[in-house]
This record gives structure tokens, C-alpha cells and sequence, in this order.
């Protein structure tokens, strides 16, 4: 990719950014050692160190290759070919390969596939497991009560099917290149660039070959400027610099705080009598309780020769109890009378886990800010009601790849190479498009679960208002505020013993993690960063138990004592897995997720 980029260099200055706490004992190591905390600038081991950028130039930057993002790049391609015109569009992607950290369910509606690619069943999509059977129960700790699913409402899968969400993208991936789009993987973007007036003019990628300490290797490699016209943020959940863009600009003012869940997922060969292709099940309730937001899925495959289930678990992470443990419960639901014989006598093959949007129309930000705008999951556009999230995020980025066309194709012959283009449409665009009335019909439903019966308050809600309305209740339920500010103290809490895993059915996490064929290198800042190395002992764990080592399904977080009993946190930054869980649930609001090394993370394979 340099020889490709670097059209041009010019030198990076430094900004001065605080330094973590120095308030800790002498035998805390230091925690955070990134450079998106500390300012190299004053650090005597960076003096003589060349920080040039290389940087380069292109129409529109669109930072992650998921759906959303390959999805605004075919389009824009297909618009450029059917007008006769070129313009540049370059997706910078943080996997090794397209699709290595793409997790989901997945069913998915075609509807948004048909627009994008009328004849992708000809192209060879890997879409080819039709929905033929739908159930839906409640899970009490010994019973299966099944509920009845009405006819075209929106857990009613018939027309949908059954995909490994990983393999669509890459798929997706390989139309973009075949129509000319610039895909570099392996580089994840760590910086908004702006220009003097404020506006995003494109992202910087991470800088390789720092130490753990944070110190420059030999191997040290300053990261490259991708400048452009126009950046779209497609960064997926609670994306990094998406983050950065929502607080800068102010796009969640006048919205309501976005609230995530946690999904768990394994795929599992069963054995073939009890493999039913394109069966499709879903469960609520047990093993959380009424008041935590919870719910399973089973998909039945139809693949060649084989006779394979994707399995999961979604936690809501506005849960309260801090001695919860998201992973723990999903492995508990596998132990259930009706789902444990699923299992029994098959064959674990891969894990994983990713948080997200759950929050629905009330919690989408604004879209628009000067240089760019956010689509995809980047800006929440999960239809929590019906599990389904995809052909929203897609639709965005190809209503996006219009607007951005729209004023690509506006500029004069004279224009400079970086003048930016206008995305204001893109708001008004998306608010006019099915996406928008899909969510405004049931963005009720999942702040409904707040009322004081929990699960049943909203299945009564589901089942009776909406069924009333059709989604045109004269008003709009607000969720609870942020999932970080639902976690209770401790002595509020009741602890929960989680059974031993037997190896079989049920895992530990640590042999979970080792399914995802993770990797960072062991030897760089660890890209969970603190805000305050002092809060996890002196917040976390003193009022809250240490929650982080509960909620990471990864195991990266963990309270040990030196031979003095005393305890410090220590964070396995090799295992992440790239879910997001700890920088949305943290307590003190204390962790930052940044991007690692590029290439680094877990290496999914049709996840």
C-alpha cells in the first residue's frame, strides 16, 4: 500500500494530548501506552524519529469494509460506469481480509441485495439458504413456551435466509475490485484529519512498529494521510472514530443515548438427524431475568456435505447486575431441557462476539458533518425487532454513494483535487428512504422493555399496541440513558455462580478465544487504552467488583495479586476480539477502544 499511497509527503506535527495518571504505586505498571493518550512530542526516545505521512489523495474515503461500506462503494461505481465518469473510491478495511471481522446472526432480507445486484443469485452470492420453517418461544429455567408468529409481521422470516454474514462480505468485496474500487486491508484507521475550518478532510492510518512501552522499534513506520473529497465513517458499532465525529460535532444533540446488546455466537456441526436446513429459532427470557434484555437464535445451514448451526446469545448491555457475566449466561442457556440435545454429540468449530446498535430510531445521531457522514452500523440502523440489521446498513451506504455522486459529478472541470462536496442530502435522503419507516414503526418496542414487568411489558406492548397502531403510536418512548450508568454497586447486587464448563457443551473462555485465531502483537501498546490508569482499582473494583472482567467474552481484563496480595488490573490486549463491550459498559466510562496494529484481531472465517 505505500508504494501504491505515497504520492506526496509532507510532515505531521504533534498535538499535545494529556498523559495518563502518574498517580499509581511503583509496582503498577504502566497500563496505557498508546499514542492516542500520550504525547510523544515531550518523550525523549521519539526524539530523531522521522514522523513524515505519507499522503495521497482520493474522491471518497469510506473507512470499513462491512456491508454498509462495500455496499456505498459498488454503488458509487455503478453510478460512475452508467454516467461515464471516473472518480476515485478507496475503502481502507482493519482485517487481514475482507470479512475477518464480520460477526452477525445472520438472516437476512434480500430486499436491499435485490437494488444493489438484481441478479446475484447468477453473480454466485453466497446466499442460498432459504428460511422454510420460523418459531419463536419463551424460556422459563425448565419449560419452552412457544409463541405464535403472525404472518408478515417482523420476526416472520418467510423470503429471508439463512447467511454466514462473513462470506457475504467478502463476496461483496470482490464486486467492489472487479469495478475498480481501491480495497486495502490490513490498515485501520486511528485519525479524522480536518482542515482549518473544522471539516473532516479524510484519516490518518495506525502507525506500525511501536513497543509495548511506547517506544519506536526499528521496524517504526509513521501511518499514512487518505485525504478526500468526502469521508464516510462505515466503521460498524460504536466504531472509534465515529465516536470521535459524534462528540465533535455534536450529532447525538437532541437523541436519545445509543443502547447496545452483546452478541454471542458459535457454529456447531450437529448431528444430521437433528439438522433441519433453514430452520430458523428464536428464544426470550432464561437464563436472564425479566428486567435484562435477553434473547437466542439457532439457524440450520444448508451447506454442501455438511450440517452445521450457527448459535448465539444477545445480552442487552444496559443490564444491571455487575456480577453478570454476557458469556456466561450463553453458555447457560445451552443447558436448557429443549436446546441441550441440539448439542449433545456434536462438534464446536468457531466462536466470537460483537456488540450491537440496539437503540433503534430515537438513538440514530445526525448523519451529516462538514466532510463526511456516518452509515451502517456506524450510525445504528439495527432493526431490533426483527433482528435484522443488514439490509438497513447496505441501503444506507448505497443512499450515501448517491449523494456523494450527486456532488462529485457537481463540481466543475477546474475544481481542486481537494475540494470537499457537499453530503447534506444524505440526511433528508435516508430519513425519505424504507429504512427511516421501518425504524419509526417500531421504535417503541425495545424501550418498552423498561417499564416495571421488563419481558413481559414489552411483549405486551409488541403484541398489543403495536398490533393496535402498526407503529403509528402518537408518540415516542426514550430509553434509560446509557448502558454504562444502568450497572448497580456491588453490595446491590446479587453475585452469580456460573457452572463449570464441561468441555462438551459448555466453555471456558479462554478455549473459546482460541477458536478465533486472534493475534495482535504481543510487543505494542495495547490498544485498550485509560483515560485514568488510577480508575479500575480505585472506581472498578472498589464499587463495582471489577465488572470488566465479567463482561470482556474474551477474557481480556483481569484483577490479579502480586505476592503482597496486592491487586492491579492486568489487560491481555492479545486476546480482544474486537466486540467494543468494554469501551460501551465500562462503569467510569474509563476505557478507549482504538485500533491496534493493522491486521490485527481475530481472523473469522464466515462468521
Amino acid at each position: 500500500m505505500s508504494a501504491v499511497l505515497a504520492s506526496r509527503r509532507v510532515l505531521s506535527t504533534f498535538s499535545r494530548r494529556p498523559r495518563a495518571s502518574r498517580g499509581l504505586a511503583s509496582a503498577q505498571p504502566r497500563l496505557t501506552t498508546h499514542y492516542k493518550k500520550l504525547d510523544r512530542s515531550t518523550d525523549p526516545r521519539w526524539e530523531g524519529v522521522d514522523m513524515e505521512r505519507a499522503v495521497d489523495q482520493t474522491d471518497v474515503l469510506i473507512v470499513g469494509g462491512g456491508p454498509a461500506g462495500l455496499s456505498a462503494a459498488i454503488k458509487l461505481k455503478q453510478l460512475c460506469a452508467a454516467a461515464g465518469k471516473e472518480f476515485r473510491v478507496t475503502v481502507i478495511e482493519k482485517a487481514g481480509t475482507p470479512g475477518a471481522h464480520t460477526l452477525s446472526g445472520a438472516v437476512i432480507e434480500p430486499c436491499a441485495l435485490d437494488e444493489l445486484f438484481p441478479n446475484w443469485k447468477e453473480l454466485g452470492a453466497p446466499v442460498t439458504t432459504a428460511v422454510t420453517q420460523d418459531s419463536m418461544a419463551i424460556l422459563t429455567e425448565t419449560m419452552s413456551i412457544p409463541l405464535p408468529i403472525p404472518p408478515r409481521s417482523g420476526m416472520d422470516n418467510h423470503g429471508n435466509y439463512i447467511v454466514r454474514l462473513g462470506n457475504v462480505v467478502a463476496w461483496l468485496a470482490e464486486k467492489a475490485e472487479e469495478l475498480g474500487v481501491e480495497i486495502y486491508t490490513g490498515y485501520g484507521a486511528v485519525e479524522l484529519l480536518f482542515d482549518e475550518t473544522g471539516a473532516v478532510v479524510g484519516a490518518a492510518t495506525n502507525d506500525v512498529g511501536v513497543a509495548k512501552d511506547g517506544s519506536p522499534k526499528p521496524s517504526f513506520e509513521r501511518g499514512m494521510e487518505l485525504r478526500a473529497r468526502a469521508t464516510l465513517l462505515a466503521e460498524g458499532c460504536h466504531g472509534s472514530l465515529t465516536k470521535e465525529a459524534i462528540v465533535k460535532y455534536s450529532l447525538r444533540e437532541g437523541k436519545c443515548e445509543q443502547t447496545y446488546g452483546l452478541g454471542l455466537k458459535e457454529v456447531w456441526r450437529i448431528k444430521p438427524e437433528l439438522h433441519k436446513p433453514g430452520r430458523v429459532e428464536h428464544t426470550a427470557g432464561w437464563p436472564v431475568d425479566r428486567h435484562t434484555w435477553g434473547g437466542s437464535f439457532l439457524y440450520h445451514l444448508d451447506e454442501p456435505d455438511d450440517t452445521l448451526v450457527a448459535a448465539g446469545y444477545v445480552v442487552g448491555l444496559d443490564y444491571a447486575n455487575t456480577y453478570l457475566s454476557p458469556f456466561g449466561e450463553f453458555q447457560k442457556w445451552k443447558t436448557h431441557p429443549s436446546i441441550r440435545p441440539i448439542f449433545e454429540g456434536g462438534e464446536r468449530l468457531s466462536y466470537g462476539a460483537r456488540a450491537l446498535n440496539e437503540g433503534g430510531l430515537q438513538s440514530i445521531p445526525k448523519l451529516v458533518f462538514p466532510g463526511g457522514a456516518l452509515i451502517g452500523c456506524s450510525a445504528g440502523f439495527l432493526n431490533v425487532p426483527k433482528i435484522k440489521g443488514t439490509h438497513t446498513a447496505m441501503k444506507s451506504g448505497m443512499v450515501a454513494a448517491e449523494t456523494a455522486f450527486a456532488g462529485l459529478d457537481a463540481l466543475p472541470t477546474d475544481a481542486p483535487d481537494d475540494q470537499l462536496i457537499d453530503m447534506a442530502g444524505y440526511q433528508p435522503a435516508m430519513e425519505g428512504s424504507w429504512v427511516w419507516s421501518e425504524l419509526h414503526a417500531v421504535r417503541n418496542v425495545r424501550p418498552s422493555f423498561h417499564s416495571p414487568l421488563g419481558l413481559w411489558g414489552m411483549l405486551a406492548y409488541a403484541g398489543i399496541v403495536q398490533y393496535l397502531f402498526g407503529g403509528r403510536e402518537p408518540f415516542t418512548l426514550r430509553h434509560a440513558g446509557p448502558d454504562s450508568a444502568a450497572l448497580r454497586r456491588k453490595e446491590e447486587c446479587t453475585p452469580i455462580v456460573y457452572p463449570k464448563p464441561d468441555g462438551k457443551l459448555t466453555f471456558d473462555i479462554l478455549s473459546s478465544v482460541a477458536l478465533t485465531s486472534t493475534n495482535h502483537d504481543h510487543n505494542e501498546p495495547p490498544h485498550l487504552t485509560l483515560r485514568d490508569d488510577a480508575v479500575p482499582l480505585a472506581r472498578n473494583l472498589a464499587l463495582y467488583d471489577g465488572p470488566e472482567q465479567r463482561f470482556c467474552p474474551a477474557g481480556v481484563y483481569e484483577y490479579v495479586a502480586d505476592e503482597a496480595g496486592a491487586r492491579r488490573l492486568q489487560i491481555n490486549a492479545q486476546n480482544c476480539i474486537h466486540c467494543k463491550t468494554c469501551d460501551i459498559k465500562c462503569p467510569s466510562q474509563n476505557i478507549d477502544w482504538v485500533v491496534p496494529e493493522g491486521g490485527g484481531g481475530p481472523a473469522w472465517q464466515g462468521m
